[in-house]
């Protein structure tokens, strides 16, 4: 009797997890949201929390994964919100500020859709990347952008509108507001939908 419950169970074996992958084809070379769109995940992460949540994004769809640098990192000082004299509060006062970024941007062609993380930073994205999305503006013109972003509470603000207004020819996608913990289960089941 056990014997045969054993063999029923191992030749039903083939019939489950047949099913492929609607968001990453298994092929480590192949970078898909799903089998027909080429995806990265660009992202800027001054204190490591969107860091982390880019990498789950791009490990739980098989994106390829770019790291936003700025060309003179932020310190501690820098990112003091309460201090209206330092670095992050001037740049955000200033609409027009455009922080340098350290290094070309991969070559954008190659992608379908981009997802654009940040931290949210006084109630929007942070100057590093409206430098990002402007300088990158024709590369990006037919491309879909979704943006995702980290913060504790702050939601996304006009994000998705700044940015569709600095590349006017891609199609910006309403954004979404992610805590660190996110994990990449529910990070992949919202990608499925671009």
């Amino acid at each position: 009797m056990k014997h045969t419950a054993l063999f029923a169970a191992i030749a039903a074996l083939p019939l489950c997890g047949c099913s492929q992958d609607s968001v990453s084809s298994g092929n480590p070379d192949t970078t898909t949201v799903n089998s027909s769109k080429k995806a990265l995940v660009a992202y800027f992460s001054a204190t490591g929390t969107t860091k982390g949540v880019a990498e789950r994004l791009a490990g739980a769809i098989g994106a390829e994964l770019y790291e936003i640098v700025p060309e003179q990192a932020y310190t501690v000082a820098d990112l003091n919100w309460r201090d209206k004299e330092s670095r992050s509060s001037v740049e955000m006062r200033d609409r027009a500020s455009r922080p340098a970024i350290a290094g070309a941007a991969p070559d954008l062609s190659a992608f379908d859709v981009i997802f654009v993380g940040y931290p949210i930073w006084w109630y929007r994205e942070p100057s590093i990347i409206d430098t990002f999305v402007e300088d990158n503006a024709a590369a990006l013109a037919g491309k879909t952008i979704v943006p995702f972003a980290t913060s504790g509470g702050s939601g996304m603000g006009d994000s998705s509108a700044n940015l569709q207004a600095l590349a006017p020819e891609a199609k910006v996608k309403e954004g979404r507001r992610f805590r660190g913990s996110t994990s990449a289960e529910d990070l992949k089941k919202w990608a499925a939908g671009f």
